[in-house]
């Protein structure tokens, strides 16, 4: 009940900005700082106020794109201000279910907008949950290929310093070998190249 009471109120103060075509931010902190007669804001509503301008651009597009009947800016205030709320919960809250939010949605279009208003909203959020999370599934996937090609690529990376490592190894093996070799030269070679033997090869 609470956060239905916030969204409420969260909907007063857009639909409030809209109408005076005023800057989100600016219009949230006079709601703040002077509430009038009202009770203060709720946490959750400044919330919702605020993170609607932080991704205003994203969500109207969003909602624009989604819209098979008209844009965004030919639709009643109440009902863009409501679609709004329940997208940027649907694509930025990740603590509401998408189901919570669109029933929140229809809660409001029922009791504040024209009798065709639920169907029309109903169908709207439906299809950008069902794109988002579409969206959330496919960058799952790419994530998970991302990952899958780091451990391969580790794994190569570790196999091939474990051959460098045996191959030099082994080749400091051999120059040990090489050097702790004994070579045995006979004598008649010794002889050849020794001046003092008296003898010298014809």
């Amino acid at each position: 009940m609470a956060r239905s009471t916030a969204r409420k109120r969260a909907l007063n103060t857009l639909y409030e900005a809209d109408e005076k075509e005023q800057d989100i931010p600016s219009l949230l902190q006079e709601r703040i700082i002077h509430p009038g007669a009202q009770t203060p804001l709720p946490q959750y509503a400044i919330e919702i106020v605020q993170g609607v301008a932080d991704h205003l651009a994203e969500i109207n597009q969003t909602v624009d794109d989604h819209s098979t009947s008209w844009p965004l800016s030919r639709m009643a205030v109440i009902d863009r201000n409501i679609l709004r709320i329940a997208t940027w919960e649907i694509m930025y809250n990740p603590e509401v279910p998408n189901k919570v939010a669109i029933d929140e949605a229809l809660s409001l279009a029922k009791t504040l907008s024209e009798a065709d208003s639920p169907a029309f909203i109903h169908g709207l959020l439906s299809s950008i949950v069902r794109d988002y999370e579409a969206t959330l599934v496919t960058e799952a996937e790419k994530e998970a290929r991302v990952q899958e090609a780091a451990r391969i690529s580790a794994m190569a990376e570790t196999e091939a310093a474990k051959v460098e490592s045996e191959a030099n190894a082994s080749l400091n093996d051999q120059g040990n070998s090489l050097d702790d070799m004994t070579i045995t030269v006979p004598q008649s070679v010794q002889d050849f190249f020794d001046p003092d033997s008296g003898e010298v090869d014809q």
